[in-house]
């Protein structure tokens, strides 16, 4: 999943919401200076990305793919996933998505400065061009994946999955619909286990 799942999935504790989002930030158990429940938070993100890694309906929604992105599958799938949740923000969420992800713009920016970083340097692009809130709209999407292609000079062809997202877009939200239940049940176990 990408950063709105995550920090969806952090079900507001702000501590293992901070460490959900710089865990991929993060190489291996590299985050002794954060809090107990910092450290939580990377492994429940970590735990998530095991989780979503395995699932059959993730592995349909690769296989949908275009065979040209190799590799790059499972970080396309995670974006689309974040274009589904953002979409149907309404069916997940009573806090409109506007309001919610000004909030997490607003505290991030707040405690950026104690973070790694690329933590940092990904807060700045995320508030610039609001990339949560935006994650909704297609356009949005667009902009996220010709990002992506950019920074791996091209070989990803990432930018031209936005022709997936539109020729299936409707077998890619039914496979969302079905994992994202299975991931917010997954997650709560989890949760209770960490508690």
């Amino acid at each position: 999943m990408n950063f709105l799942a995550h920090l969806y999935l952090s079900e507001n504790n702000t501590n293992i919401m901070i460490g959900n989002f710089i865990a991929d930030h993060i190489k291996g158990n590299n985050y002794d200076g954060f809090s107990e429940e910092i450290q939580q938070g990377v492994f429940l993100h970590r735990e998530i990305d095991t989780f979503t890694d395995a699932h059959e309906v993730v592995r349909k929604s690769k296989r949908r793919l275009h065979d040209r992105y190799r590799h790059y599958d499972g970080v396309i799938i995670d974006i689309f996933y974040d274009y589904f949740l953002a979409k149907n923000w309404a069916d997940y969420s009573v806090i409109p998505l506007d309001i919610y992800t000004d909030s997490i713009n607003k505290f991030f920016y707040e405690i950026s400065p104690e973070l790694p970083l690329k933590s940092q340097n990904f807060i700045k692009y995320m508030i610039q061009y609001n990339i949560l809130f935006n994650y909704q709209f297609k356009d949005g999407i667009e902009r996220v994946l010709n990002g992506m292609n950019t920074r791996t000079k091209g070989k990803s062809q990432m930018n031209l999955a936005i022709e997936d997202l539109t020729i299936l877009h409707q077998e890619f939200e039914n496979d969302f619909t079905i994992f994202f239940k299975d991931l917010q049940n997954f997650t709560v176990q989890k949760l209770q286990e960490i508690n």
